[in-house]
């Protein structure tokens, strides 16, 4: 594993997000949406959200299980509660990955370490990225934290680098990191999900690269990557 090598410092480190970036979490969210609002009604499915909306904003990440431990008040007696559970933790992850992902992951792989960085729990986002066949793609090289923009030195304790490209769709969080690590980092900002639809056109810095899905990185050469490359939008066919 990378990991093993720690003492060695290699040229590039490839670090990809997760969520809208390597599978469609929207439709996930979307599916459990509908999923809830059959065993439980509109109502209720509101009330999951609501109480997501106000943990999200407590802790910062998404907490899907831990929304459903506070949905279960008033609904104990219910025996569609119990199987939320097993929905969340065997959803089919591998469905949701968006076309080309795991062969980007492996073309990544021969231009350098290539490892997962992602926000979340350490129940449910660990699952979910060994269900999408994530976990075994990147041998294991999975990073998760509550807030990976402010965990950047560990980041490079742990995979030591001379440059860092950082691939996600959150083009807040790319800023931010690359405002903690300058030339230090490319930011490759990925146009899928609601997320990065909602975006603030005016966000500085702007990322270094900005490409319309995950996919389109399959044939960039390593020097693609590598400071003081001009900012370049590339847009699928």
């Amino acid at each position: 594993m990378l990991s093993d090598n720690a003492s060695s410092v290699a040229s590039v480190v490839f670090l990809l997000d997760v969520d809208n970036t390597l599978l469609d979490n929207d439709r996930f969210a979307a599916d459990l949406g509908d999923t809830l609002e059959q065993a439980f009604g509109t109502t209720e499915r509101d009330r999951y959200w609501a109480i997501y909306a106000q943990l999200r904003d407590e802790l910062g990440y998404a907490d899907y299980l831990g929304a459903l431990q506070r949905f279960r008040t008033g609904l104990d007696n219910d025996p569609s509660l119990l199987q939320m559970s097993a929905y969340l933790l065997e959803y089919p992850f591998a469905e949701r990955l968006y076309p080309h992902a795991l062969d980007t992951v492996a073309h990544l792989r021969t231009l350098g370490p290539t490892a997962i960085l992602s926000d979340g729990d350490v129940v449910f986002q660990p699952r979910k990225i060994q269900h999408a066949g994530l976990w075994k793609a990147l041998r294991g090289e999975v990073l998760i934290y509550l807030h990976k923009q402010q965990m950047l030195v560990a980041m490079q304790q742990r995979y030591p680098a001379a440059h860092y490209v950082m691939v996600d769709d959150k083009p807040q969080i790319l800023a931010e990191m690359k405002q903690r690590l300058g030339h230090k980092l490319t930011t490759v900002f990925v146009r899928q999900g609601h997320y990065a639809a909602a975006a603030p056109a005016d966000l500085q810095p702007t990322p270094d690269l900005t490409i319309a899905c995950i996919g389109d990185l399959r044939g960039r050469k390593l020097e693609d990557f590598l400071p003081d490359t001009p900012v370049i939008s590339l847009r699928a066919d």
